[in-house]
């Protein structure tokens, strides 16, 4: 896999462009679905919160209704007038069950509005009962409902010619307007079989239930006949608490599983209490699935199609360049190529076009630098016989001049010789250091006693650098530059200091004289040649310069510069320092490293 990959860059580019569009696509695609998926489930758990609100506020509605009837009825004048009478009063009991009767059908409701005396009196009633379950559950129920100005009854039973129903009530004590004297109770029951009609008619999702509790849990309503007046518990084992005046919790595992809302009548602790199973808004989120990952898979075909044509786009020329380039005769001209675009390829294939031109024409001074090549080393084949007969010539002048006892021409004489023979050491290149301050001092005796009493020269060298490596004939030169154009300039005896020190990994060389020095005019004029020489196309100067440098100042400063350049890099040109009738200072540096290698 690794070498399939390694010899295309257009198999490379699809595998990291792939990856690098599909995952973030896929990666969207899956938060888009959760996104809608928590988008359904929210909506359909606002629904079902708005549809309770909306039962709830029809209950309200009946709960303070009956309530402001109760409170109505406990103050009405011919009720309190028939409480109070203590004894059975046919008129008022008769114009106070037809005004209750009134009352009551006019509400459905209302099961029964009932008034029963302290007295013992016959009870105001709006139904026939046969039984009731009410007194049993006031009894049950006593403490509270003695302790409450109004309270509402669990769920219980009333018999009547026309059947049972299931109510319950609005218990509230009469109290007389004289002496606040408990002269009754007033009980307006309610059919829980209308109540039912809020809830299975609100519009809820028929796999659905919708419950009203009372405070203490127990179903008061339902949909299904079976379940008012058994606790929720019953109904739903380990439900739990449904803590707080409403909120949403979860019933059940897997399929079963439901969500269960519920929301709390104010002022009388009444719960409806909704189930909505979750594989219906689950149901949504498959759809919402399929819908996204039919997306998806389209998005993912679309941005796979169009990486591999553009990174063929892109590619196709690189390859051509790359097959014409593997085929590529070294002995024929490299072939050019048509740019058709400014992007980075087509940089890329005008800078390979350049590159083409440069080649050729580098090739070609190469063939010509290597004919000059032979033809110096032919010339320098036939030299090496002169040598040989100039060392011979002055090693018998050296000892004629012993011979005679004439030591100034001896020692000038075996200067010169030393001298020659480093400068022709068979083409050598490089020398130790400590040679290369013999051969300068040499060359500086031999000017001493040719020009006697017109200059002093000085060495200072940091022994550690001596038998490190140089380029060769390197002081010469500039000692030679400071004694003729410093010091016999100056008219008069000067000074030459030559230092050379370790900075780092570097060796620092300083040629100083205390000659004529430079005029500013020439000095700007020679820091430009050695700065243009240094940015020319190549360091090595054409022929005819090397020539007309060889005729005005031999190994010259240009010279040194350039051979320093070629050998030692461009951070190794001669820097220069002079003021006019103060002195001359020429300085390089070589690295050490590098002139040891």
């Amino acid at each position: 896999m690794t070498r399939w990959l390694a010899k295309s860059l257009k198999r490379k580019l699809i595998l990291l462009l792939l990856p690098a569009i599909l995952l973030p696509l896929l990666l969207t695609g899956a938060l888009l679905y959760r996104m809608a998926a928590n988008a359904a489930e929210e909506k359909a758990k606002g629904a079902g919160m708005n549809t309770l609100r909306q039962i709830a506020g029809k209950l309200e509605f009946v709960v303070q209704d009956l309530e402001n009837m109760s409170l109505f009825l406990i103050g009405q004048r011919d009720i309190q007038l028939y409480l109070d009478n203590g004894e059975e009063d046919i008129s008022r009991y008769t114009l106070n069950v037809g005004f209750l009767t009134n009352l009551a059908f006019s509400k459905k409701y209302i099961a029964d509005i009932t008034v029963e005396p302290a007295s013992g009196i016959p009870p105001l009633t709006t139904t026939t009962k046969r039984s009731t379950g009410l007194p049993e559950v006031l009894l049950r129920h006593e403490e509270t409902y003695r302790q409450s100005v109004r309270w509402w009854s669990p769920l219980y039973e009333n018999r009547t010619p026309e059947g049972t129903k299931r109510v319950f009530s609005l218990v509230r004590p009469i109290r007389s307007f004289n002496d606040f004297r408990t002269l009754g109770t007033l009980s307006i029951a309610v059919d829980e079989a209308e109540i039912r009609t809020y809830l299975t008619g609100s519009g809820w999702e028929a796999e659905g239930r919708v419950l009203m509790l009372d405070e203490k849990g127990q179903v008061l309503s339902a949909a299904d006949p079976a379940w008012p007046g058994r606790p929720l518990a019953e109904l739903y084992p380990g439900i739990g608490q449904l803590a707080g005046s409403s909120g949403i919790a979860h019933y059940g595992e897997g399929e079963g599983r439901q969500t269960v809302l519920y929301h709390t009548l104010p002022g009388i602790g009444w719960k409806l209490v909704g189930f909505l199973p979750t594989r219906i808004y689950t149901a949504q989120s498959g759809y919402i699935l399929a819908v996204t990952a039919g997306a998806v898979l389209l998005g993912l075909l679309l941005a796979a199609g169009l990486v591999l044509v553009f990174t063929d786009r892109v590619t196709r020329p690189l390859t051509r360049l790359a097959h014409n380039l593997k085929g590529l005769n070294p002995d024929e001209p490299m072939p050019l190529y048509e740019v058709k675009s400014s992007d980075e390829v087509g940089l890329l294939l005008h800078s390979y076009n350049k590159l083409s031109d440069r080649i050729q024409r580098l090739k070609e001074q190469v063939q010509q630098e290597e004919a000059r090549k032979k033809e110096a080393d032919l010339q320098a084949l036939q030299a090496q016989i002169h040598p040989h007969f100039l060392y011979n010539t002055l090693s018998s002048i050296h000892w004629t001049a012993l011979m005679n006892k004439d030591r100034q021409t001896s020692e000038m004489v075996g200067a010169l010789s030393d001298f020659l023979r480093f400068s022709l050491n068979g083409g050598e290149e490089y020398c130790p250091l400590q040679q290369e301050v013999e051969h300068a001092r040499n060359y500086a005796y031999i000017q001493a006693i040719r020009f006697p009493g017109q200059f002093e020269i000085e060495f200072y060298i940091d022994p550690s650098l001596s038998p490190q490596p140089v380029l060769k004939l390197l002081l010469q030169p500039l000692i030679e530059n400071a004694l003729v154009h410093g010091i016999q300039k100056l008219g008069r005896c000067g000074s030459i200091y030559i230092h050379v020190r370790r900075q780092g990994d570097s060796a620092v060389f300083a040629v100083e004289d205390t000659g004529a020095g430079i005029p500013e005019e020439r000095l700007r004029e020679l820091r430009s040649e050695l700065t243009g020489g240094e940015a020319g196309k190549a360091a090595v100067p054409a022929p005819a310069a090397l020539k007309h440098t060889k005729k005005t100042s031999g190994y010259g400063l240009r010279n040194v510069h350039q051979r320093l350049l070629l050998h030692y890099g461009r951070g190794a040109g001669l820097g220069i320092d002079s003021a006019p009738q103060q002195g001359t200072r020429i300085t390089f540096t070589i690295p050490i490293e590098e002139a040891t290698a």
